[in-house]
């Protein structure tokens, strides 16, 4: 008996799909695609240096001068602007009112906010009611927010301390906003109520990302609500935290409108922040030249911010975006 092996016309090993070099086009064609990528981001690199590039050169030249706007900047003065940052204690306190606005906002407001995603994104009865409520307060202006708050929280006559007094709470009333040591509270509380829709709505679209298989066989495996929420829909909604983190500690650290119209910084700087300061220094005691060195530290907090947390936290979720798109070329 004899035994015929027939050999498999497959390869052992399938020969590696690689990507198309531009290597062997032809020359008139890569010139073509050079072209092509040029006329597409030439528009809007002209844009990004004229509208964001120019402005912040400018504004690190004028910081190297005595300037008080008028006529062309003469009277250099090097790095004493900057130095006098370090020594200026209204700065300094805006450094430390910043921090706590930013620890505020991401300890209590944004659980507070995942908390009411996490509510509404069940199915309760009136639900897309809530959502456009708690949303609404978003969409006003900070102007808007501003005036109707300093009504509600003006001192004795102001709908808060009514309706404390209604309830029998009189001592809980106060000075609010007048008051050194209750205004940042009291700031914080209208920051709140302004922005927490917003992280709302985010976290509320990471949500409904979720598939609900992964929710259902948890619940038949005998996993309980919290340990949903923290082994599935935590891990899940990563992204999107992070993402609301970033954009809560950029908006504490640029915050300007609401403070100004509500406060104006007062009472004796305790609620001011950089944008404040910047504000005061630059457009109504006219000293420019410090007021841009003000302005380049709050670029420069923001972009160091803003690279460090590229790089240690949003990392993760770039590098897998990146290889989803390489996956699907």
């Amino acid at each position: 008996m004899t035994t015929t092996y027939v050999q498999d016309p497959t390869p052992a090993t399938a020969p590696v799909k690689r990507p198309p070099s531009t290597a062997g086009r032809p020359l008139g064609r890569r010139f073509t695609d050079w072209l092509t990528a040029v006329c597409f981001t030439l528009p809007a690199l002209l844009l990004f240096g004229a509208l964001v590039l120019a402005p912040i050169l400018y504004a690190l030249y004028v910081s190297l001068f005595n300037w008080g706007g008028f006529g062309a900047p003469s009277d250099y003065v090097g790095l004493d602007n900057y130095s006098r940052l370090l020594r200026d204690p209204v700065f300094r306190g805006d450094l430390w009112r910043g921090l706590l606005l930013v620890l505020f906002s991401v300890c209590v407001q944004l659980p507070f906010a995942l908390g009411m995603a996490v509510l509404l994104n069940q199915k309760l009865r009136g639900r897309a009611l809530y959502r456009m409520l708690f949303f609404a307060p978003y969409v006003l202006s900070e102007v808007i927010t501003g005036v109707l708050f300093s009504m509600i929280f003006a001192p004795q006559d102001g709908l808060a301390d009514k309706a404390l007094g209604a309830v029998g709470l009189d001592g809980l009333g106060g000075l609010w906003f007048a008051d050194q040591n209750h205004v940042l509270p009291t700031l914080f509380l209208v920051m709140t109520w302004k922005y927490f829709g917003f992280h709302m709505m985010l976290y509320l679209a990471g949500l409904q990302g979720i598939p609900a298989e992964l929710h259902e066989a948890a619940r038949i495996d005998g996993a309980g609500p919290w340990q949903r929420f923290r082994h599935i829909t935590l891990p899940l909604l990563g992204p999107t935290v992070r993402i609301s983190v970033f954009l809560s500690v950029i908006g504490a650290i640029q915050l300007f409108d609401l403070v100004w119209v509500v406060t104006q910084g007062g009472p004796d700087h305790h609620s001011e922040t950089m944008a404040v300061t910047l504000f005061q220094f630059g457009f109504q005691r006219y000293q420019i030249g410090y007021a841009s060195a003000i302005s380049i530290a709050m670029f420069l907090i923001s972009l160091v911010f803003a690279l460090v947390y590229q790089r240690w936290v949003l990392r993760r979720d770039t590098e897998g975006a990146l290889s989803t798109m390489r996956a699907h070329r």
